[in-house]
């Protein structure tokens, strides 16, 4: 393959391809191993669906509902370019026998149009208007891995996780707020085996573009600008607004961080399962946290119905996720000023802070820099990080190899091999050591495997990317 997003060159033999990834898939999924003709992108994916226990017989489930459905919908900042979006794709999807799909960030299908004979034969597969398709959940596909790489991606055939969707190819491009570089959603298409070109990934990429640009008219840059939080390496956030200065309580941090990523709002009960994990906390003990933060910040700035940020808001975490999107993993880690609000406990918050880490964490070893590896590895947060001194004892010369050496063996006899091995073999088989050593050591395997990182800045070599 020339183009690592691209599912099929043109003029491939789709059949022949087709059934090479069925016995790759047959391969993964009870041995645990990844053939070498599956592309990066799709072999990355496999390992997070794994560890995430996505069942290869399973199928997507549906969130939203009729009435719940359409009241979301209607308030989520892509239903403002949908005419946009039908008419650019509309006669493409109908000509085609094709299906035209927008979802939210969380992957949850908000509009599936398109030709009446592929929507009912789709519909067998829970792809519809409501469902959720998060790779987390629904395996690997184009919207729910486009969201997870934030990149434009193509899904072939048996390259899909689940087994009722390998009949099926698509293409999806994400969708980010213009002004804040936020993920909105994404824009897919979804077909049969003649949308295994790179036609189909070009176009879809150009429709997220074109979806970007009408955002933008729509809603041009506040004069007053964009607030700034900074939450990085902080236990109480900062936030910059309006020529103010606010040092926030720690709760009050995980308020905003958590609005800050969801712009599109949060009902009280997605809030509340964002920031407590005691399931004995009541509304009431939220509703009244939201009231002392709107006295800290002004009425403006926190609403409700769904909760949300009242204002741009520019978030120092969301800037290390465009920079790894862009391949620029040095501007990344210079960003990068510590874990996400380090002391917090709340689930939504404790989720972003791993996620975020593990996305700059596998770039910088990917990249093989030595001065990008001594960074994270003489941080505070990398010192004992045994994948990072193995891979900095790698990239240094030869005379410069023996302080992190030493440095890794005693990270070895302290913590020993990080394995991911026994629950992956439990639950696909005997081959769980095989894709253990391969993904879970973070030592020269995990090198070749994510590529040297490579130059320039398309984020081909950053599979991860960012999933806002």
């Amino acid at each position: 393959m020339t183009d690592p997003w691209v599912a099929l060159e043109p003029g491939g033999d789709a059949g022949r391809r087709a059934g090479a990834l069925r016995r790759a898939h047959e391969r993964f999924t009870t041995a645990g191993r990844v053939e070498a003709d599956v592309r990066p992108v799709v072999a990355e994916s496999w390992r997070r669906c794994a560890l995430a226990r996505v069942a290869p017989e399973g199928r997507a489930s549906v969130e939203l509902r009729d009435d719940e459905l359409a009241v979301y919908r209607d308030g989520h900042p892509l239903s403002r370019v949908m005419p946009v979006i039908r008419e650019l794709t509309g006669a493409y999807a109908v000509d085609g026998e094709h299906l035209v799909a927008v979802c939210d960030a969380q992957a949850r299908l908000l509009w599936v149009e398109g030709h009446r004979g592929t929507r009912e034969l789709a519909g067998r597969m829970n792809f519809v208007e409501g469902a959720r398709w998060a790779e987390a959940v629904a395996g690997t596909n184009a919207p729910g891995t486009a969201l997870t790489v934030d990149r434009p991606v193509q899904v072939f055939a048996a390259e899909h996780f689940q087994r009722p969707v390998q009949d099926w190819t698509c293409a999806a491009a994400p969708v980010h707020d213009p002004h804040s570089g936020r993920l909105l959603g994404a824009v897919d298409i979804t077909g049969g085996n003649r949308l295994a070109h790179p036609h189909s990934l070009a176009f879809v990429g150009a429709v997220a573009r074109a979806a970007e640009s009408q955002l933008a008219l729509l809603s041009p840059r506040p004069p007053g600008g964009t607030a700034r939080l900074t939450a990085l390496g902080r236990d109480e956030a900062l936030l910059v607004l309006e020529g103010r200065r606010v040092r926030l309580s720690r709760r009050h941090s995980e308020i905003v961080v958590v609005l800050a990523h969801r712009p599109e709002g949060l009902s009280g009960d997605e809030l509340l399962l964002e920031l407590y994990e005691d399931e004995r906390i009541t509304p009431v003990t939220l509703r009244a946290e939201l009231s002392r933060l709107r006295a800290v910040l002004g009425p403006r700035l926190l609403e409700s119905r769904p909760y949300r940020l009242g204002a741009s808001v520019d978030a120092d975490f969301d800037t290390v996720g465009r920079r790894l999107a862009s391949g620029a993993v040095a501007a990344a880690l210079g960003e990068y000023t510590g874990p996400l609000l380090p002391a917090s406990r709340a689930p939504g918050v404790a989720r972003l802070r791993e996620r975020l880490r593990d996305q700059l964490r596998t770039a910088v070893i990917a990249r093989g820099d030595p001065g990008l590896l001594a960074d994270w590895a003489y941080s505070p947060w990398g010192e004992d990080d045994l994948a990072v001194w193995r891979a900095l004892a790698a990239a240094l010369p030869e005379h410069r190899r023996p302080a992190a050496q030493a440095r890794a063996r005693a990270l070895d006899r302290e913590y020993g091999r990080a394995d991911g091995a026994a629950a992956l073999g439990r639950e696909y088989g005997n081959g769980g050591a095989t894709l253990g050593r391969e993904y879970g050591n973070g030592d020269a395997t995990l090198g070749r495997e994510y590529g040297n990182g490579g130059e320039g800045g398309d984020g081909a070599r950053a599979p991860f990317g960012n999933p806002w």
